[in-house]
């Protein structure tokens, strides 16, 4: 009987390894795409990522391989594990002839539907001196808004100010997953035309846009900014995640789970003294306190 019981332990234990291998990524998975880091929860190809929100593409069809989020153009230029995802997307743009005709016309917008515009990073941004730029928001709550920029010469704007004289901001709220950029003018730039024959409006991560008065002519020949996103596991609490221990993506023995403060989900930490990555077996190891910045007493 001891021999039995011994053999139905072992058997068991075999059964947890197995099921806990199958439910992790392989150790094969490719972690980088260009010069960018691709940590677990993230993947770009199956049983290396979570789920499938979190796929990330390879592109190698160009001379630098550039990721891409999902199976969109979406390119990814930073991955955290503190739930941060920094992307770059297209700016709209409104412009027009000496006759006051729209010469073209290009909109913007992301549809990302898992992943939260960061309300605290980033900025609803317009550029021009004829504009008025709208912003319409999905998800978690629908929102719309706008701003209105004006001025009379390039010399009457203030370089690093978005106050409405040549650049508005507004800020953007939680909750939001998608939104579309739209612009109009108001008088349809001829007396602006010479210096601003556009307007520009963008969503970009705040600290990553200053404006300048040269922005009027062509936005710096700038077709791209980047953007903050907020990223978390699933669509539950850290109390409901924590009953289902196959799905609760807190793998590592010293982490810890709190609630995102951005839309539905959690997200996992290392627990204090301890640093890796939560979502993995093992994945938070202890830190050498003597080797970090903090001080080192010894007896």
């Amino acid at each position: 009987m001891a021999l039995r019981g011994m053999l139905l332990q072992q058997l068991l234990l075999l059964l947890g390894l197995i099921i806990l291998a199958a439910s992790q990524p392989t150790s094969n998975c490719k972690r980088s795409c260009g010069n960018v880091d691709i940590p677990y929860p993230f993947g770009t190809e199956e049983g290396c990522y979570l789920d499938k929100s979190f796929l990330i593409t390879c592109d190698t069809n160009t001379s630098k391989s550039k990721p891409l989020l999902r199976s969109s153009n979406v390119t990814v230029l930073n991955i955290s594990l503190d739930g941060e995802l920094r992307v770059s997307y297209s700016i709209a743009r409104d412009c027009y002839n000496e006759s006051g005709v729209r010469a073209s016309e290009t909109y913007s917008g992301l549809n990302l539907t898992k992943f939260a515009i960061s309300f605290k990073k980033n900025k609803f941004t317009a550029v021009g001196c004829d504009t008025v730029a709208l912003i319409q928001g999905f998800g978690e709550k629908d929102y719309a808004t706008g701003c209105i920029s004006l001025c009379d010469n390039a010399d009457s704007v203030d370089d690093g100010s978005c106050s409405g004289i040549g650049c508005c901001q507004t800020s953007i709220p939680a909750g939001v997953s998608d939104f579309f950029v739209g612009l109009g003018s108001l008088k349809n730039h001829p007396p602006v035309l010479n210096f601003n024959p556009c307007s520009f409006g963008f969503v970009v991560e705040e600290t990553a846009y200053n404006f300048s008065s040269s922005d009027l002519k062509n936005l710096g020949n700038t077709d791209t900014v980047p953007v903050v996103l907020d990223w978390a596991v699933g669509n539950e609490t850290c109390q409901k995640a924590k009953t289902n221990s196959t799905s609760y993506a807190c793998k590592a023995e010293n982490s810890a789970c709190y609630e995102s403060n951005n839309g539905p989900g959690y997200r996992c930490k290392c627990s204090p003294g301890f640093q890796g990555n939560p979502y993995l077996p093992y994945g938070c190891l202890d830190i050498d306190e003597c080797k970090t910045s903090n001080p080192c007493y010894k007896d």
